[in-house]
């Protein structure tokens, strides 16, 4: 067992490449592409249902079949005749067949009902790789969505967690020599308690930041594939708004999601499944035509010709089918029906995802805007404080309080940035628009990482798209009529 664990975890382990220096967002989802486990299962189940084509495919080939026999018998083969007149029997003295023969034959059979079904299945086997090459960019949307909300999480821990340490420290301290104050009756005790209240308040707050931040290098390690454990240093990249995404009309988002969301491919394809299932059943109505020809050898000395060749022509029909055709046809409309209707359904669904991903990322941009001003403002106020306690005119209470306050706004902060960036990845998600990269096994990650950079100028893109349009309708407006 023990064995195949460290097999399991070697096999993960294959193929990564080392993290040389600091890690930027780009660098951490190209390397979430290349690496991650989760993607390369779907990458293996795409590459199943284009094998699954490949087989579907062979199924419209003739039957090539090649046969022997041997058989052997203990007595020749004599037979009895009978006398049409008398009835009696009358004994046979000529032997027919011998005693041990072999025989051998090498056949085609081409059965053209069965070539028919099995266009359809390759057909049908077709739609079923879109259908999983549309699942595997699913899954790309959602991981890359996944990358850039853990990646600035681990980047407030990895800002955050010296200076919360730095602060419990102080906090701790403070507490200590507030405790030695109240046993030797220095001061009020009830103005101690209401300190040490204060402190212990202050020291929760930091501690559940801390517990907070601990966890996301052990999220991200994971959807970069990093053995765990292994210190990832990152990039603090400066927080920038798009405000290009914001730009775009909800018409022209609407039409970009319609074409382009991998959800509603899906179906699409999958209606086309339901279509094709139809044909079949209208195949399996027609009668059945097969031909075959095959090539004879018995080693049998009493035949004249030991060799011989065979053709032949054949046509059935299930009689039952005329019975059974009505039912096997509103099944099979009834499928097709189902399947508009979840792509109907879908098709909802999309464009709700859109309004919705839109209004998220806005009310994102609103709030990292103004966890950024409060951030501003509580650092300000916590120089201020440190300045006046060193002039012996402020508490270390205060000074703790404010940096306690500084700290958390700052991880507000980090937090509001991650949940904007969250928002963008998922509008883009609900607009099915990804990165045009070729097979991530063949590219580097640090080229793979300059495309995602080049990734960010989408929303220009779908912008100048925009303005095109509007530029032909207004075109088409100033034309005389």
């Amino acid at each position: 067992m023990l064995e195949q664990t460290a097999a399991d975890r070697a096999a993960a382990q294959k193929g990564v490449d080392a993290i040389k220096g600091p890690l930027t967002l780009e660098q951490a989802m190209a390397r979430a592409l290349k690496y991650n486990l989760d993607r390369r299962t779907k990458l293996m189940e795409e590459a199943i249902a284009l094998n699954q084509l490949d087989v579907a495919r062979l199924d419209m080939l003739p039957k090539l079949v090649a046969q022997s026999g041997f058989s052997s018998r203990d007595s020749d083969r004599t037979t009895l005749s009978r006398n049409i007149q008398t009835g009696a029997l009358v004994p046979s003295n000529f032997v027919s067949q011998d005693r041990s023969h072999t025989a051998s034959q090498l056949g085609l059979t081409w059965n053209m009902l069965e070539m028919g079904v099995g266009y359809l299945n390759t057909v049908q086997a077709a739609d079923r790789v879109l259908i999983a090459t549309e699942k595997r960019r699913k899954a790309m949307h959602v991981l890359m969505q996944d990358v850039r909300t853990v990646f600035w999480r681990a980047v407030s821990a990895q800002k955050l967690k010296g200076e919360v340490k730095r602060i419990i420290a102080s906090a701790e301290e403070a507490l200590v020599d507030s405790r030695k104050t109240e046993e030797e009756r220095l001061r009020n005790p009830l103005d101690a308690l209401r300190y040490q209240r204060q402190i212990l308040e202050n020291l929760r707050l930091l501690e559940a930041i801390e517990q907070e931040l601990s966890s996301a290098q052990v999220e991200l390690a994971t959807l970069i594939n990093v053995p765990q454990g292994t210190a990832i240093e990152l990039v603090d990249t400066a927080f920038n708004i798009n405000s290009d995404a914001l730009k775009i009309s909800l018409d022209q988002l609407e039409e970009t999601a319609l074409v382009n969301n991998a959800d509603l491919r899906e179906q699409q394809y999958n209606a086309r499944i339901a279509r094709t299932e139809t044909r079949k059943v209208l195949y399996r109505l027609f009668p059945n035509l097969s031909f075959s020809y095959s090539v004879s050898y018995d080693t049998d000395s009493y035949l004249v010709n030991q060799r011989w060749n065979e053709a032949g022509l054949q046509v059935s029909y299930n009689i039952l089918n005329l019975l059974t055709a009505s039912t096997q046809t509103r099944l099979a409309d009834a499928g097709v029906a189902l399947a508009d209707q979840k792509r109907v359904a879908v098709q909802l669904a999309v464009l709700t995802q859109v309004h919705l991903a839109r209004l998220q990322l806005l009310n994102a941009t609103s709030q990292f805007g103004r966890a950024d001003e409060i951030w501003n403002v509580d650092h300000k106020i916590s120089k201020i404080v440190i300045n006046r306690e060193a002039a012996r005119a402020q508490s270390k209470l205060e000074r703790i309080s404010n940096e306690t306050a500084e700290v958390l706004s700052l991880l507000r902060r980090y937090q509001a940035a991650a949940q904007m960036q969250a928002a963008e990845s998922r509008m883009q998600a609900s607009l099915g628009v990804e990165p045009r990269i070729a097979s991530v096994d063949e590219i580097a990650t640090d080229e793979l990482a300059q495309k995602l950079t080049l990734h960010g100028l989408v929303w220009q893109s779908i912008l100048a798209e925009q303005a095109k349009k509007q530029g032909l309708e207004k075109n088409k407006e100033q034309q005389p009529k």
